[in-house]
């Protein structure tokens, strides 16, 4: 192995603890939101509006860190992003201080922000690799988010009555440490220059209007749209059911941990089968989760439902992304990013809002059966479309 291999690899693998940092308050959130959005706000259909809101944050952020992104390059879009999260750490610790449900929906905003931002480690990663290694390198950066799997829910576990009667106060003061390390890691990784200026830059709705880029910008909504509106609803119904907090926190670590364990191996999966069998793989997966989860609603149901869940969010979102760097060329790639995430965040935006409103009003089982139609044609439009030609 060359020099330069050696110094890629390494990259990658600092990547891949920027995301593991991130991520972890990001599932420790999915485990502990809706809980403490059911236990602060009046309106009960209200319980998931934190997490929409973050989501609304995460789309609004996809436009300007792209700008910053594409001016001041990645590491200094990346500081930013820890040091919104950061902030949103606090503010959620404030409502929770406070039993000040809109203050904690605040919170969500920078939370929002920073999430938003960091959901560009994967587009990182495919920038320092190599082609050969990219799909691997995007897979292997996302697999971060196995120990966020792991620690964001235990952190959730073992600290969550630290400052009783305020629930969950430790926990937000705890993730708060999370983006301060990810700042230390980003002063050492490679990170590519910001690209240069196009003297006439391809307009974006010239962009988004390629069938290579829509397929893509569609597939990945529907992978984390449908995923979304499963997860964020399940430890509302867990509780519904007589669940304990940490039962329902378990559930959500195991779905984590299914996102993005098969990160370390979807790479190869896409080298060989190709990255449209992985997709329609994902999807299938997806519709087992349905069956399983109005099968029965037991702990195991909840828990096989949720696994199945995440691995087929794993394999359509990969496979997703992959397919969006057939549609961009180099100079292109920060804008396009940005639109794409902008499609995908606002599509879990939606889901997150709806979420808590669907099982509000309709119940568990509409709420699964929603799937189905989505998943179904983001099956036809990956297998219908034609190979991309990469932009010159």
């Amino acid at each position: 192995m060359s020099a330069e291999d050696r110094a890629m690899k390494r990259d990658v693998m600092l990547l891949f603890c920027c995301q593991a940092l991130m991520n972890a308050s990001v599932v420790g959130q999915v485990a502990m939101g809706p809980i403490v959005g059911y236990s602060l706000a009046d309106d009960k259909a209200l319980a998931t509006l934190p997490f929409a809101v973050q989501m609304v944050a995460v789309m609004a952020a996809s436009i300007p860190a792209g700008i910053v992104f594409g001016r001041l390059g990645r590491r200094a879009g990346f500081s930013l992003g820890a040091l919104a999260s950061l902030i949103g750490c606090f503010v959620f610790a404030a409502g929770v201080w406070t039993a000040d449900f809109w203050l904690y929906v605040a919170g969500a905003l920078p939370a929002g922000i920073g999430m938003g931002i960091a959901q560009h480690y994967r587009f990182a990663a495919a920038e320092v690799a190599s082609p050969a290694y990219r799909p691997r390198a995007i897979s292997l950066v996302m697999a971060g988010g196995v120990i966020a799997a792991v620690a964001g829910p235990e952190l959730v576990k073992q600290s969550k009555d630290l400052f009783l009667p305020f629930l969950f106060l430790g926990t937000y003061l705890i993730f708060a440490i999370l983006p301060v390390i990810c700042l230390v890691v980003l002063t050492i990784v490679r990170l590519p220059p910001a690209p240069p200026r196009q003297a006439s830059p391809t307009p974006v709705m010239e962009i988004v209007r390629r069938p290579a880029f829509l397929t893509a910008a569609i597939t990945g909504a529907i992978a984390y749209g449908t995923m979304n509106l499963v997860m964020t609803s399940t430890p509302i119904e867990m509780m519904a059911c007589g669940f304990a907090v940490v039962a329902s926190a378990t559930v959500i670590q195991a779905h984590a941990v299914a996102m993005f364990a098969p990160g370390f191996v979807t790479g190869r999966l896409i080298a060989r089968y190709g990255t449209r069998r992985v997709i329609v793989a994902g999807a299938v997966l997806n519709a087992l989760c349905v069956a399983v989860a109005l099968a029965g609603e037991s702990f195991a149901h909840f828990t096989v439902a949720l696994v199945l869940l995440g691995v087929g969010w794993n394999f359509m979102f990969t496979g997703a992304t992959n397919l969006l760097g057939e549609a961009h060329s180099p100079a292109e790639r920060v804008r396009a990013q940005a639109a794409n995430d902008f499609i995908v965040f606002a599509t879990v935006a939606c889901t997150a809002l709806a979420s808590g409103a669907v099982h509000a009003g309709a119940g568990w089982a509409a709420l699964n059966l929603a799937l189905l139609p989505a998943l179904a044609l983001a099956s036809v439009m990956v297998l219908r479309a034609r190979p991309a030609v990469r932009p010159a």
